[in-house]
């Protein structure tokens, strides 16, 4: 069964679909039928495709809401801790 890779001209995401004879393929995030086949690397694997699909998935995590909230959380997380500490501290030298 074939899978392409397909590239939307209308919102410019990139994804796999496994494409049958009836099957009419379409953008899962707009739904648009403006696609571009992509040349594939089908089952081949390299270093340096590794390298890139790791290096893609890290940049679109760091782009993510989630990711984001995350480290605000951490940093605030991080500035509680070291109020308390010096407050603690301070209640030790009196």
């Amino acid at each position: 069964m074939p899978i392409f890779e397909y590239e939307c001209r209308g919102c410019g995401e990139q994804f796999e679909m496994l494409v049958l004879a009836s099957t009419v393929p379409a953008c899962p995030s707009c739904q648009g039928q403006d696609l571009e086949k992509l040349l594939s690397g089908f089952a081949v694997s390299s270093p340096e495709m590794t390298q890139a699909r790791v290096q893609k998935a890290r940049q679109a995590s760091r782009q993510s809401r989630n990711f984001k909230d995350k480290q605000i959380a951490e940093v605030e997380h991080i500035r509680e801790h070291v109020g308390e500490h010096r407050e603690r501290v301070r209640n030790t030298k009196d």
